[in-house]
């Protein structure tokens, strides 16, 4: 789904389907004169889950083993992340990498190795 809503985007509005840049411009500095894409796509992140759960009957519960102050730490280095990397892994490693994007590749290396040694510092050494 995400790969067919990122080929439709660039096929009827010529954008890349890069998720961070798609919520950030909807806030304030950015005037966006015509919001309404960008909103029906935020939409459909929020609605599809609920849709799901009206069709199987109930939501996969989540299991978050940590603290809230720990993914609040972690919301904000991914948010720092998107920011400081000129977009997110939707918008380089979905989009980036079907265009065969130099900067997409690195970028997408270097979320891949972040999160392969996060995962081991945190279920082997912390």
């Amino acid at each position: 789904m995400i790969g067919l809503s990122a080929v439709l985007l660039m096929l009827f509005a010529g954008r890349i389907a890069g998720i961070s840049g798609i919520a950030a411009r909807l806030l304030p500095p950015y005037g966006d004169s015509r919001p309404t894409g960008r909103l029906a796509f935020v939409a459909g992140l929020i609605l599809a889950p609920l849709a799901y759960a009206a069709v199987a009957g109930s939501l996969p519960a989540p299991t978050i083993a940590a603290s809230p102050s720990v993914l609040v730490v972690a919301g904000l280095l991914v948010g720092f992340g998107s920011v400081w990397g000129q977009g997110c892994t939707s918008g380089h490693g979905v989009c980036g990498l079907a265009r065969l994007s130099p900067r997409s590749m690195v970028a997408t290396a270097v979320f891949m190795a972040v999160a392969i040694i996060t995962v081991f510092l945190t279920r082997h050494i912390l």
